[in-house]
Order: structure tokens, then sequence, then C-alpha cells
């Protein structure tokens, strides 16, 4: 009797120990992804940040002249104000890191120089300006130079149903797209090496794909052709990871 019941304590020890190693080896696991992310990310801002830059100044340049108030006599004057500010926004995707303070106060000078204009006709700039300036902010995100507010400056109700479907929701509502996320957290895999995982072929996994890289969440090394995550699929992957396990905290597994 004592004999089976050292045993059965044995078993418990094992159990517990086992439990132990397996929360060792997924922060081991959790820790590991973050420094691969953030050593390919490191590299991506070295020998890419200056190809982003141009690419957003000459999107902005294209953007403006085809959207701005056709007509204006102030339309060549605010094109040059327009293009120095989101040509001074863009030489931010160089930096480590970009401070809340610092985006805040882009927004305050861009709303001051909204003021000074009384023309009706000014918003559909200002919109086509700020709209250009959100897209390098998604950017910087993507790179992990930018992590955006760090209090909760948004109630539900502010929250863009649009936006969180299109850039959160539906590029992770997919079994496959989660899948290669979550493989991607450890390593980068080529096209071939993600189809073979997945089961997917050809132009059913380029579509699954190209969910995941217009939102931001992965993003491809043309020189090498595969395909790594970024900060935002990270992030993205570990507050859904969070949320799972506070939803079923109280559950029995």
């Amino acid at each position: 009797m004592e004999a089976a019941f050292d045993s059965a304590n044995e078993i418990v020890e094992l159990k517990d120990e086992i439990f132990r190693l397996r929360s060792d080896l997924r922060r081991f696991m959790e820790r590991s992804g973050q420094k691969h992310i953030e050593t390919v990310l490191g590299d991506i801002k070295k020998n890419y940040a200056k190809a982003f830059e141009e690419q957003q100044i000459e999107s902005a340049k294209s953007c403006l002249s085809s959207n701005m108030t056709k007509g204006c006599a102030m339309r060549e004057n605010c094109y040059k104000v327009f293009m120095d500010f989101l040509q001074g926004t863009a030489k931010h995707l160089h930096d480590d890191k970009v401070s809340d303070e610092i985006i805040n106060s882009y927004r305050e000078q861009m709303n001051e120089i909204r003021k000074k204009c009384t023309s009706e006709n000014c918003g559909t700039c200002f919109s086509e300006v700020f709209r250009l300036f959100e897209k390098q902010l998604d950017l910087m995100q993507s790179l992990g130079v930018y992590s955006g507010p760090e209090d909760e400056k948004s109630a539900v109700s502010d929250i863009s149903e649009e936006k969180i479907v299109k850039d959160v929701l539906e590029p992770v509502s997919n079994v496959q797209r989660f899948q290669i996320l979550k493989a991607l957290v450890s390593e980068s895999l080529s096209f071939s090496e993600i189809s073979k995982m997945t089961g997917l072929r050809g132009g059913n996994l380029l579509f699954h794909i190209k969910k995941l890289t217009d939102s931001g969440m992965i993003f491809q090394r043309y020189e090498r052709s595969d395909y790594i995550i970024t900060d935002k699929g990270y992030r993205t992957l570990k507050a859904l990871s969070g949320l799972y396990k506070s939803l079923n905290a109280n559950h029995v597994t």
C-alpha cells in the first residue's frame, strides 16, 4: 500500500515537473520568436529604410497630384506645404523608435495649418494628407518603429468597425493564415515551404499570403523571396493568445 502511495506521489511530481518544463519551453519559444523578429526587422530597417522612405514620398506625390482639388488658386502652394510635411514624417522610417509625442506633434502641426484654411474645398486636400500620414504610421507599426499610444486612448464606441475587421480580424480569421503567422514567429519561410506546411497551392496560397501582407502582418524580403512576420503580426498573435487564455481561465482542461 505504501509503495503504491509513493508511486502515486512520484507520478504527481513527474506531472508537475513536465508542466514546468512545458511552461519554460513555451516562454523560451516566445522569447526566441521575439528576438528573431527584432533581428529581422532591424535588418530590414537598416537595408530598406531609404527605399521605404522613397516609396512613401513617391506615393504621396502621385496621390496628392491626383486627389487634391483641381482649379484651386492655392493648389500649388498647398502641394508644396503638404509634401514638405510628408517628407518630414517619412524620414522617421529610419528611426529605431518614434514616440507618441513626436506623432502627436505632427498631428497638431497639420491641425494648425488646417485652421488657417477657410475654403470649403480644403477638406478634400487635408483628408488626403491625413490618409497618407496614416499610411506612413501603418508602415512604421509594421516595422516596429512606432507602437502607438500606450494608454487606452479609444473607447469601444470610437473603434472603426471597417478597419478592425479589415486590418486585424479578417487576416487571422482563417486557419491556414493563422497557421502561417504562428510558423513565422520562429523562422522565415519561402513560398514553397509555406505551401508544404499548409497544403495550399498556387493562387489559393497566394490569396491567403496577400491577405497577410496587405494587412501588414507579414512581409516578403524580395532579395531572398522568403516571408517574415512583422511586429504587427507578432503583437496580434500575442494579443489573441492573451485573450483566449483570459476567456478560458476558469475552464477545466
